[in-house]
């Protein structure tokens, strides 16, 4: 069972302009909240997710704002990878907090998805955080929005990584991208396709709300994100009742980690063993052609 996490934080230490959360502050009765509400979460995975799952428990964080900032998170996800029924602790990560506590969590199966904002970071303090993780063993992506000043920046991350990493390219809300442009970005990701236009939903089968769910800070579990009718509660075990396959009710699904979990796409093949961190399964050399290379002149990396 796949488990996406989301507590009550809502901030973030970046002011990236296309992100409604940017530089946030939450108040400290709401940063206590989620505190609680994280240890809350980590308890019930300890000690009852085993048998209501019936298979191993995965676990990706996905917070509004950023969560490796606060100490409670990097401990949740140490802790949850030392238990024997956990295959997988992750969370999405802008990758400034320092990393210093990922030596403490089982390498095989801490795995971080990690976005490059430029204007943020430099890309060396980026890619220095980058080695940092390849040097603990841990699993991670690597991503950027894709929008039309990110080109040169995205094209200098991936000479910057090594060409075993995944750079993934997430199409950038609201901007419609001519078949140059998708062409020059899918150089960078192959997979780049599946994020540029919405997958049609509406009664098409998908995992969510059977082997993948959602689940809320006060516990309440919807079949994902982008479903706000509950099935009930995490810590009162009603949403288990309405546990189970249905077709989505939405027209389409736009986001990665709302379309991965689609019957109708081939992602989970393409994922295998890495849905979570984004890491597809196989992986090649994910060099940089030409074509991309010569899209460095719309802009220089940061």
């Amino acid at each position: 069972m796949r488990m996406l996490y989301r507590g009550p934080l809502a901030s973030c230490n970046y002011d990236c302009p296309y992100c409604p959360f940017a530089k946030r502050r939450d108040p400290p009765e709401r940063l206590r909240a989620d505190r609680a509400a994280l240890s809350r979460f980590v308890a019930w995975v300890r000690d009852e997710s085993a048998a209501v799952a019936r298979a191993p428990v995965e676990v990706l964080f996905t917070p509004w704002g950023e969560g490796l900032t606060r100490s409670w998170y990097r401990d949740a996800l140490v802790e949850l990878s030392r238990m024997p029924h956990v295959g997988r602790a992750a969370i999405q990560t802008n990758l400034s907090a320092r990393l210093g506590w990922v030596a403490a969590a089982d390498p095989a199966k801490l795995a971080l998805w990690c976005t490059y904002h430029p204007g943020q970071t430099s890309l060396e303090r980026f890619l220095a955080a980058c080695a940092t993780l390849h040097r603990h063993g841990i699993r991670h992506s690597v991503g950027i929005v894709g929008l039309p000043e990110h080109l040169g920046d995205a094209a200098a991350l991936r000479r910057g990584l090594p060409p075993e990493v995944y750079l993934w390219v997430n199409a950038a809300d609201g901007h419609a991208y001519t078949a140059a442009e998708e062409a020059v970005w899918t150089a960078i990701d192959p997979l780049f396709g599946y994020s540029v236009r919405p997958h049609e939903s509406l009664g098409r089968d998908c995992r969510t709300g059977d082997d993948v769910i959602s689940v809320l800070g006060d516990g309440t579990v919807r079949r994902c994100h982008f479903v706000p009718e509950p099935l009930g509660n995490l810590y009162d075990g009603s949403w288990t009742a309405r546990r189970g396959a249905r077709p989505c009710p939405n027209v389409s699904c736009d986001c990665h980690i709302g379309y991965v979990h689609l019957r109708t796409l081939p992602l989970y093949a393409v994922f295998a063993g890495g849905v979570l961190e984004r890491i597809p399964h196989d992986r090649p050399l994910w060099s940089v052609p030409a074509a991309a290379l010569a899209a460095t002149s719309a802009g220089p990396g940061r």
